[in-house]
């Protein structure tokens, strides 16, 4: 069924909901494949300690109301039809709550939590190969089946309601289609799934001895169901009308889709806080590679009975770069500034300043959580000019790896890159990393829409508004291209240089307080 509100345009869309670690967002997508207005509410992270990351599931779920309410009321006003509800959530963020009530019982684990990561690298030796070949990630630094199994052994009132019957597990997608349902679907999907670290890949199935092996009670476990296999339709009570849930996905599946990631070797990658690489593979799988650090297998969508798989690499360093020497040094007024200082200095001569933006560990290409930041190569000569160019060229660099990290993984290179999010609005940036990858760039426009889009259109595909997901992701108008403008035996130069600095540094026990300063492959989550 359609929502129809009266009004002058006959306009259709799909309402869809982005609820991130930080804040929810909430717009009608047009049948033209556009978001509408998009309404935004922050939501608050908290830190108990050094390891612990929660959320308060009531606040992710009565932002998503408010959000989401605001975008009904101005389609309403505008005389937009909403067919249906699609959803894109943080992933892996795990809570238990009480079916009876529908009060959360403990506050959300976030998917950064790490209080359960020591005792996790005791299972590596075991688990990490089986798990790679049939998950496509190891065990891991973060496991919500073992905080879930550890709380209900912990809380009275939590094994009390297990053993009644009325404990609900789920991931943030799994609480948002429950509440936006009225409590009529328990339910998740693979690229949500699959990033709690207890997906079969090839099955489309929960890794049950994995999860037994955890602690885990079986019955707890949410059905899985295809991204767009449907969940119900929404409780007028929630959000005010009645039409169907279409779709759920995972926000970084939905921005691989949103930003063309359909066929194998197209990708994206998203700057924003740190950066995430992720390309299509096809409906094939491409695993793991023991030498290759932070690449993982996902599902990228899975669209009816046929999962399309993707590959994901991820550095938590970009734009936390920029801001840390911005506004916690000061050394810049602003990110801005800083790439127009990076662009008074065109080329990179031998000697030169070098930035290792390792400012919270190094994932790829080897795995180094301990790692630190490093700027060296300083003389009397150096400018703030070459600072600043060092810095775009230490971020460009980092990227790169995870680009080369997924493209050896894939064993092909990418035939297409879009990229987006705040950072990539810097075109010394781009023009750095265009020349660094040998490919060339398409800036999206919209980029910040681009998980609320994605969802959108597998849902609007799944309910006709589209014929395919091909047909809306290329009539979206395309942006900026940066060509590369260096040869390939500069690039390979400068990659090389990288790689002897990168090294380098990680071998330098001064920067490194490890016991075994040594870098060795290691796929963390």
């Amino acid at each position: 069924m359609t929502q129809t509100f009266p009004g002058a345009a006959p306009r259709r869309g799909v309402l869809s909901i982005d609820e991130g670690t930080t804040g929810t967002r909430a717009g009608v997508v047009l049948d033209s494949g556009a978001a509408h207005e998009v309404f935004y509410r922050s939501i608050k992270v908290s830190h108990p300690d050094d390891l612990s990351v929660e959320q308060d599931p009531m606040e992710i779920w009565t932002a998503t109301v408010e959000v989401a309410r605001r975008a009904v009321g101005r389609a309403r006003e505008e005389g937009i039809g909403i067919t249906a509800v699609a959803l894109s959530t943080q992933r892996a963020t795990a809570m238990l709550w009480d079916r009876v009530s529908g009060q959360p019982l403990l506050p959300a684990v976030v998917w950064q939590d790490r209080r359960h990561a020591t005792e996790l690298t005791a299972y590596e030796a075991e688990w990490d190969a089986s798990l790679l070949a049939r998950q496509g990630r190891p065990v891991g630094a973060r496991a919500p089946f073992l905080w879930a199994a550890r709380q209900i052994a912990a809380h009275p009132e939590v094994a009390a309601a297990h053993r009644e019957g009325r404990l609900l597990f789920g991931t943030v997608d799994t609480w948002l289609i429950w509440r936006l349902t009225g409590g009529a679907v328990h339910a998740t999907t693979p690229t949500n799934a699959a990033s709690t670290g207890g997906y079969l890949l090839e099955r489309h199935a929960w890794d049950e001895e994995w999860i037994s092996h955890l602690g885990f009670p079986l019955d707890l476990l949410p059905e899985l169901r295809s991204d767009d296999a449907g969940f119900g339709t929404t409780d007028p009570a929630a959000l005010g009308i009645a039409v169907p849930l279409a779709a759920s996905m995972g926000d970084q599946h939905a921005a691989l889709v949103a930003l063309g990631g359909l066929a194998a070797g197209q990708g994206m990658c998203v700057y924003g806080t740190g950066a995430f690489v992720d390309a299509a593979t096809g409906t094939t799988p491409a695993l793991p590679r023991p030498d290759i650090s932070g690449v993982l297998a996902q599902p990228g969508r899975r669209q009816g009975d046929i999962s399309h798989y993707s590959l994901e690499a991820y550095t938590s360093t970009a734009g936390s770069a920029l801001r840390w020497l911005c506004d916690d040094l000061g050394l810049f007024a602003s990110p801005k500034e800083l790439g127009e200082e990076a662009g008074r200095v065109p080329t990179r001569p031998g000697r030169t300043p070098r930035f290792v933006p390792a400012l919270a560990g190094v994932r790829t290409p080897v795995w180094h959580p301990e790692a630190t930041a490093s700027l060296t190569g300083l003389t009397l000569a150096t400018t703030r000019a070459d600072l600043a160019r060092a810095v775009l060229d230490g971020i460009a660099h980092s990227v790169c790896d995870l680009i080369d990290g997924v493209a050896d993984t894939m064993g092909t290179p990418f035939t297409r890159l879009r990229v987006g999010g705040g950072v990539s609005g810097s075109d010394p940036l781009m023009q750095i990393q265009a020349d660094l990858t040998g490919l060339p760039l398409e800036r999206v426009s919209d980029s910040a829409t681009a998980s609320l889009r994605g969802t959108a259109y597998l849902a609007g595909v799944a309910q006709g508004l589209w014929s395919s997901l091909e047909e809306v992701v290329e009539a979206q108008p395309h942006g900026r291209i940066f060509e590369p403008t260096i040869t390939g035996a500069e690039r390979a130069a400068q990659r090389s240089a990288w790689r002897d600095v990168l090294i380098a540094h990680l071998n330098d026990p001064a920067l490194l307080p490890l016991k075994d300063p040594a870098p060795k492959p290691h796929t963390p989550h």
